[in-house]
């Protein structure tokens, strides 16, 4: 690492610590040409795979794209900010998991709509309408008695 006053690359660590969240370690660093201090930040970055869309193109995995997603299939639904990160996070982590370097946009959705039905009902039929394209209300009606073999989730209340 260079230091940024001298531009010496001779530099030594002088503290080390991991953010909160684990992702990244914060290192305080000491030029040893002219003996200021800076600090560097070091996060590991993992290759997320290209998602192939139908019409073939592919695209970059975009997090907020996924989030998007579930925020529009749950809109004023009474679902926690807290549940839908950890959502998103599960998707992120099986995306990762299958080590391929592009995956099939059907299969993302799948993803999604495995976490939507854990989490909300109503936005699960939501996205399962979009997603599957339905054409008519038998459509709907297959999700709806699909869902209505579930469990119930109890929620918490304040």
């Amino acid at each position: 690492m260079k230091c940024p006053c001298a531009k010496a690359s001779d530099t030594k660590v002088v503290d080390s610590r991991e953010s909160d969240d684990g992702k990244t370690i914060r290192r305080r660093r000491a030029c040893l040409t002219c003996d200021k201090r800076f600090t560097t930040f070091e996060k590991f970055e993992l290759r997320m795979p290209h998602i192939i869309k139908g019409s073939g193109i592919r695209e970059e995995y975009d997090e907020d794209k996924l989030r998007v997603g579930f925020e529009r299939a749950l809109h004023k639904r009474p679902v926690p900010t807290e549940y839908v990160d950890a959502a998103v996070d599960r998707v992120t982590q099986k995306l990762l998991s299958m080590s391929e370097r592009e995956i099939d946009s059907r299969k993302v959705g799948e993803l999604v709509m495995l976490e939507l039905k854990k989490l909300d009902k109503v936005g699960y039929i939501r996205f399962a309408s979009v997603y599957r394209d339905f054409q008519d209300v038998d459509d709907f009606r297959v999700v709806i008695k699909e869902v209505q073999r579930l469990p119930s989730r109890k929620r918490r209340t304040a």
